[in-house]
């Protein structure tokens, strides 16, 4: 493609241009009967409307033997904001991970719902059952802001309800507002009590074209992520991603929030010029302002964030490349008034808190384990049917952790026996290393996967811990992450270890993050088998064992000396040992 104008434009740009507000040729797609697929072009416009063309890639050299084309399927994602939902939309969504999906629900590190595994046929209704039980899809990929995370069981829960309204405030004033949506999925219905932007049919007799006020023709360079979080936890990792609100609360009351920007974990191999960064503090809004913050940076993002190389287009690289003094300055202009001095704040931990904590109400939050965020019923566990149990018994609320953990939310006193009786079997003793793991879905579903995550980690774990107690440190948490690709989904650059896919079986391995989620670690070593892994960890944690147990890991890396303080994310992938 070719612009005269802009000749430099990525071909996805001219692609959203042209798409008539993110139509393209989908409903064509999705009635042609001769191919499991859509076209290469559709598959980047259904992202915005939260679902991605999938294939299984254990079976692609068998079905290319068999002059097959690849089993094509497509993972549906909900937007959650907040991670939040009721009983009857978590018993929804089972539902249609036994009749459309593969059996299994899974929990994404942004506190949302994917199924796996749909068919194109059973695509539509899908997506409109979905959005019959009040969720939705719309937004939860692409180029616009996704999800928007809130922190699931904070300490200071008298707040929590006020935060959570304003998270989802944010998110649903940067919705996308075509019709589009509603048109290919919902055959222009809305819902009474959806959250979803009104339908209004395009009239062009009324207007000379469709609008999107916020996002226009070209929506935004790249996907934009924002994360609330209440301090101490920092279970959403705030500042890795592109816009944060830190809650402050004094005397019990929220009186406003700091705002971060500019972070992000995508990088790509071999690439210097990618790179993760953490955010900067950049100033302090009232909880009225909130919303006009987040329009102002994402409006900034949208008109300055790079287009012409889409490697360069997260909002991190503008913020590094323009400054924070710039960027101050843009909000002041599109808000009409000065972000405030931030206030102090601390953050203390990156993990759930799990087991039972009472609310400000009286009422019980108990968080459950969920290994990599797959809710499944197998020889090993019947999680999904005590969840099913318990949502059918109307005995909780369901809040997906920031760490594709499980939060049942809002249990009486008299109903407290009856969630432990349902998850006795399913909740067996682990390790604190084991409850901080992480990983994305990876193999076989992800196009982008380089190496196993989702299916790996656990057993990776298993031989960690074994390492853990000969040194006799098992007691001791160590965060561990684990992807197939750079692109970070699982936050890897912000734990003390972690593990990013290069190839089959071979993985770069990070360390010296910060158990607050606060600080980037460094390439320790590169293109490494299983085998190579242990041996690290094993000398590693010979010496782990002799420091003081109140050093965390990612601080004992460091002031050994096997890697460094990273002061910028240009130094992430620096291989200094």
């Amino acid at each position: 493609m070719s612009n005269n104008n802009q000749p430099d434009l990525e071909k996805v740009e001219y692609l959203k241009i042209e798409s008539n507000y993110l139509r393209g040729s989908i409903v064509e797609g999705l009635n042609d009967p001769i191919t499991g697929a859509i076209s290469e072009d559709d598959t980047q416009l259904t992202k915005f409307h939260g679902t991605y063309m999938q294939d299984d890639r254990d079976l692609r050299k068998e079905r290319q033997k068999q002059k097959l084309e690849p089993l094509y399927s497509f993972m549906i994602r909900a937007r959650v904001p907040g991670g939040r939902c009721t009983p009857a939309q978590w018993l929804a969504l089972d539902d249609l991970a036994d009749r459309h999906a593969n059996e299994s629900i899974r929990l994404t590190t942004r506190q949302a719902f994917q199924l796996h595994g749909v068919i194109k046929r059973d695509l539509k209704a899908t997506i409109a059952a979905i959005n019959d039980s009040l969720l939705d899809t719309l937004a939860a990929c692409g180029d616009v802001n996704r999800n928007i995370m809130c922190s699931a069981n904070p300490e200071i829960s008298a707040v929590h309800a006020q935060v959570f309204d304003d998270s989802v405030a944010i998110s649903e004033h940067l919705l996308p507002q075509t019709g589009a949506y509603h048109e290919i999925w919902l055959d222009g219905k809305k819902l009474p009590d959806s959250t979803l932007p009104d339908y209004k049919p395009f009239d062009p007799d009324a207007s000379p074209e469709e609008v999107e006020p916020i996002y226009g023709k070209t929506y935004l360079p790249r996907k934009f992520k924002i994360a609330v979080v209440i301090p101490p936890s920092n279970d959403v990792d705030v500042q890795a991603h592109d816009l944060g609100f830190i809650a402050i609360v004094e005397n019990d009351e929220l009186i406003g929030y700091n705002v971060t920007c500019g972070g992000g974990m995508g990088t790509t191999h071999g690439d210097l010029d990618t790179f993760p960064l953490l955010a900067h503090v950049v100033g302090f809004c009232t909880p009225d302002q909130v919303v006009a913050v987040a329009e102002a940076v994402v409006k900034t993002q949208r008109d300055h964030g790079c287009r012409t190389n889409r490697k360069h287009a997260r909002f991190k690289y503008t913020v590094d490349d323009h400054g924070v003094d710039w960027l101050r300055e843009q909000l002041t202009q599109r808000q009409g008034f000065e972000l405030q001095e931030a206030k102090p704040f601390e953050l203390t931990s990156h993990g759930d808190r799990f087991g039972w904590q009472q609310n400000h109400d009286g009422t019980w939050n108990r968080t459950l384990f969920i290994s990599n965020g797959r809710v499944i019923n197998n020889e090993h566990t019947q999680i999904r049917s005590a969840l099913k149990a318990i949502a059918e018994a109307e005995l909780a609320d369901y809040i997906i952790s920031p760490n594709q953990n499980l939060v049942l939310a809002g249990v009486s006193d008299a109903n407290k026996q009856k969630v432990d009786d349902i998850i006795a079997q399913n909740q067996p003793a682990i390790s604190p290393t084991r409850e901080l793991a992480m990983a994305c879905v990876a193999l076989p579903t992800c196009t982008l996967a380089m190496a196993e995550a989702e299916r790996y980690l656990p057993d990776l774990i298993g031989e960690i811990e074994k390492l853990q107690a000969k040194h006799n440190i098992a007691e001791r948490p160590i965060s561990i992450r684990m992807t197939g690709c750079p692109n970070g989904c699982a936050r890897p650059f912000v734990a003390e270890m972690a593990f990013v896919g290069k190839a089959l079986g071979r993985y770069n391995m990070y360390l010296g993050g910060l158990p607050n989620g606060t600080r980037l670690n460094q390439l320790y070593k590169e293109h490494i088998t299983e085998s190579e892994i242990l041996a690290h960890i094993d000398s590693l944690l010979s010496e782990y064992a002799q420091v003081d147990a109140a050093i965390p890991f990612g601080d004992f890396v460091i002031q050994q000396g096997h890697v460094q303080s990273v002061a910028h994310g240009r130094q992430v992938h620096e291989l200094i040992a």
